[in-house]
């Protein structure tokens, strides 16, 4: 990893040895959700402090995450409910002392993280910016892939003295040069397909392009010279020999025009797939989108999480987020068939997160309208729990709380036999 010649300073940033030191508190095990008997991985709910989490975590799994996900704090300055006005979480850091508090968890979270493995962190443009450079100290400058601006709401027509705030950030960054990518693409829409292919080839019936077969630039080897008696434009060359310009007119990939320009045919059915850019349009938040929604505060839209999980891992790799909230990583990891950890310090997304993977979300209209809740039925959750799942938590949490929780648990373990019965 090449070094970085810049850094961010601020009061209070600590050494990375400091940082990676022996965990202070051990997991300790809840309960266990076994599944399959022949599997001896266990999924992980784990409630408590993500930094005694991750310092328990690095001893068995470092270097073993193929991909983080984390949406942390925005550094609002606020306190947040879910939809039932119960607390959720505090955001209560801002500057230098939210920047070390991102910072110690990223450096552990790079201990975890494979050598072919990435990270995406969400944010909003109150810290954008400094977490970039602290990203670029910590994964070095050359690993950085992506800012992707994602448009999280519908246009705001109340501001009046700025622009409207409608969209937020996700860093992308890798471990090394080799990592898990797998390109994803969006589908053509029809008026698409019509707009940019409007020809149809009469002997096949493909739909094709009209594209220029030179490029800029002059060039003095085979690109150069003449082909067919023709010569590229001035200033220009070709984009190919002229051999190869003779191979595609001999397939009938070269079109001429009535005055004899050639250009060359661009077929839809070879391109039937855009590949995505970095700015994302269709993943706003949930009660701008979508049809279902556990309640909880910040909870980010599911087919977002979709694609990330999918470009940048693969079936059975580790997925791992440290800042849980609703659960949307975990069970999206569920749904995709990766294995995955999921870490909150609040009880309010434990007990989300559980009945999440369990009885699904609730309708909008349910939420909105203060019905009593309709779950969907458990076998029409496709983020119901598959495989074996284990619920620890930190042991110093055990002053905060955890008989609720532990009574929590049983009353789910009542359902555990009927809702996965083999």
């Amino acid at each position: 990893m090449k070094c970085n010649d810049y850094s961010l300073t601020y009061q209070g940033k600590k050494n990375k040895e400091e940082i990676l030191i022996e965990p202070t508190f051990s997991l300790i095990e809840l309960t266990k959700i076994e599944l399959n008997k022949n599997d001896n991985w266990f999924n992980k709910i784990i409630w408590g402090d993500n930094i005694d989490a991750l310092r328990n975590l690095i001893t068995a799994f470092r270097n073993s995450v193929t991909l983080v996900y984390i949406d942390p704090p925005f550094a609002t300055n606020e306190t947040f409910k879910n939809r039932f006005q119960n607390h959720a979480y505090n955001d209560l850091l801002t500057g230098a002392e939210y920047i070390e508090f991102i910072r110690e968890r990223l450096i552990l979270l790079k201990e975890l993280l494979s050598d072919n493995g990435s990270i995406y962190v969400h944010l909003d443009n109150k810290m954008i910016f400094e977490i970039k450079i602290i990203m670029d100290e910590i994964f070095g400058s050359d690993n950085f892939r992506n800012c992707i601006t994602r448009k999280k709401c519908n246009r705001k027509n109340y501001t009046k003295n700025q622009y409207g705030n409608i969209s937020d950030y996700i860093l992308f960054y890798t471990k090394t040069s080799n990592y898990v990518w797998n390109r994803p693409s969006d589908k053509w829409s029809e008026e698409d397909v019509l707009r940019e292919f409007p020809c149809i080839e009469e002997s096949t019936g493909r739909r094709f392009k009209k594209v220029p077969i030179h490029a800029p630039g002059i060039r003095n080897g085979e690109t150069g010279k003449p082909w067919k008696g023709l010569m590229p434009p001035s200033g220009k060359h070709w984009q190919y020999t002229p051999a190869k310009l003779d191979e595609l007119d001999n397939k009938g990939e070269i079109y001429w025009s009535p005055n004899g320009n050639p250009r060359r045919k661009h077929y839809y059915d070879e391109k039937n797939a855009l590949p995505v850019q970095d700015i994302w349009l269709d993943f706003k938040d949930i009660t701008n989108q979508n049809t279902v929604m556990t309640g909880y505060p910040t909870e980010k839209n599911a087919f977002l999480i979709d694609r990330i999980i999918e470009a940048s891992s693969n079936e059975n790799d580790l997925v791992l987020d440290c800042f849980s909230g609703s659960g949307t990583t975990v069970a999206r990891a569920e749904h995709l068939n990766r294995k995955w950890i999921s870490i909150d310090i609040g009880l309010l997304s434990i007990k989300t997160t559980i009945q999440r993977l369990t009885e699904g979300s609730r309708s909008l209209k349910d939420i909105f309208e203060k019905n009593e809740p309709t779950l969907f039925p458990i076998n029409d959750n496709p983020e119901r729990l598959k495989h074996n799942c284990e619920i620890l938590y930190v042991s110093n949490m055990e002053k905060e709380g955890i008989l609720d929780l532990q009574d929590y648990l049983n009353l789910k373990e009542e359902i555990y036999p009927l809702a996965y019965a083999m």
